[in-house]
């Protein structure tokens, strides 16, 4: 396994290019450079990255980690050249109008013309801002999420001091609408957040049902789609997945996230919302940032402050070669992606050795080695990921309740939450290595050192 080397040749040209747009500043010499203590320094800092897994490597399925495409590396580095901030145009002319271009795209692929949007540092600072906006507009109002939601939501709510409450799941990880329904009636609920892919499952609430609640109960929509939200570019999902992303227009706020499926280093998150008004709650005066033009700076709508004009320019140059159509390569990275998680699944639900749930709605498959005992279970699954780790293949390891598997699995239940083995099948490499992965699991239950 080799790294991609040939862009560094790419980068240097680039450098020389963007050189010349400054050519006319008289020559201050630059500073002076310690080459052979920097050389010193950065080998040793790939020694030390020795230390991570393979998170590059088609073998590492785990977390969630996909690597950034070469554009979006080499125009990343070449914006350090001159570290742009995005808060206001003073500090990122060039970045700025790439950022709301780049958002504007996204927002259009959700089916958005007009939107209010801007990047973020991750799903987590995008998702406290949706909240932060319903608060403000549902003051003192419930926010309810389902049990297998992000915990960030559960997290943020304290934070912006709001009323939170979980709702519970059904057989396949999505918000019960049933559940949902009780609390309603019961509670007066602000927001409610429908997750488009669940982190541990990919899992996606039934958004077409929960807009008709909100027809009948009158609360705001939050559409965590951080991870699946690229989904909605997918020809290849099933007919209740399709349905949900084609009614995601109708939300009243998104947030994706670019460092997961839209290629990008982290961190690089985005938070839109349908009516371009909520601009009001971000009001504020900064004379000595936003002097420079009376344009809108990406500071007057945003939390954060100081943001990488980088990440902006990163997500640009992406979405310049690879645009954000139905399919288009983009999309069929997404529909491979998927493809590769239902190979997988497929073998898996096909051999005896091993406990399935449901099909993956996204790229995402959770699994569990037989056992009678959701205790057994659970140690049987912590032994196969230590075990697969040894031969190369590292996975990820998800804790579920009882009662969200109690209908699916005629086991024991001596414990509350049963531990299942998690493959997150999202890299570009992973329809040709599918085979690879499966070799090895069957070589580590073969083996059986993990029993």
């Amino acid at each position: 396994m080799t790294f991609e080397k040939q862009s560094i040749n790419i980068l240097y040209e680039a450098l020389q290019r963007l050189e010349e747009g400054f050519k006319d500043l008289p020559d201050h010499g630059g500073d002076a450079l310690d080459t052979e203590g920097l050389r010193s320094v950065i080998l040793e800092v790939a020694e030390k990255m020795h230390e991570n897994y393979p998170y590059h490597h088609p073998l590492y399925a785990g977390q969630m980690l996909k690597p950034p495409h070469p554009v979006a590396r080499l125009a990343y580095m070449l914006a350090m050249w001159l570290n742009p901030n995005n808060h206001a145009l003073d500090g990122g002319r060039a970045s700025s109008a790439m950022e709301k271009e780049a958002v504007a795209e996204i927002a259009k692929m959700f089916g958005w013309e007009t939107h209010l949007g801007h990047l973020c540092g991750g799903g987590t600072i995008a998702n406290m801002e949706a909240l932060w906006v319903s608060g403000r507009l549902n003051q003192g109002k419930k926010i309810v999420a389902s049990e297998q939601a992000h915990y960030t939501h559960n997290r943020l709510s304290g934070v912006l001091q709001l009323p939170f409450q979980s709702i519970a799941c059904d057989s396949r990880a999505k918000m019960d609408l049933n559940a949902l329904e009780d609390v309603l009636k019961k509670e007066d609920v602000g927001t409610v957040v429908v997750t488009m892919g669940t982190t541990a499952t990919g899992s996606v609430d039934p958004l077409l049902q929960i807009l008709d609640l909100k027809d009948k109960y009158g609360f705001r929509i939050h559409a965590d789609a951080a991870y699946g939200g690229y989904f909605t570019l997918a020809g290849n999902l099933d007919t209740e997945a399709r349905n949900a992303f084609h009614r995601i227009d109708e939300v009243d706020s998104i947030v994706v996230d670019p460092h997961k499926h839209g290629l990008q280093p982290y961190g690089c998150g985005c938070v839109l919302f349908r009516d371009p008004s909520v601009g009001k709650f971000y009001k504020h005066d900064s004379p000595y940032t936003y002097f420079s033009s009376a344009e809108l700076h990406l500071g007057e709508i945003t939390l954060e402050c100081s943001r990488p004009g980088a990440s902006a320019v990163a997500l640009w140059a992406t979405m310049r070669m690879l645009p954000l159509e139905r399919g288009g390569e983009f999309a069929q990275g997404l529909e491979n992606a998927r493809k590769s998680a239902l190979r997988l699944f497929e073998k898996i639900r096909s051999d005896s050795r091993f406990l399935t749930a449901f099909p993956p709605e996204l790229d995402i498959i959770i699994w569990a080695p037989l056992g009678g005992k959701a205790s057994e279970i659970s140690s049987r699954s912590k032994e196969i990921f230590e075990a697969a780790a040894e031969h190369n293949l590292h996975l990820a390891v998800a804790n579920f309740p009882g009662k969200m598997l109690e209908q699916i699995w005629d086991i024991d239940w001596d414990e509350e939450q049963v531990s299942c083995l998690r493959s997150c099948m999202m890299k570009p490499g992973h329809l040709q290595w599918g085979e690879n992965i499966w070799q090895i699991l069957d070589c580590v239950m073969k083996d059986g050192s993990y029993s």
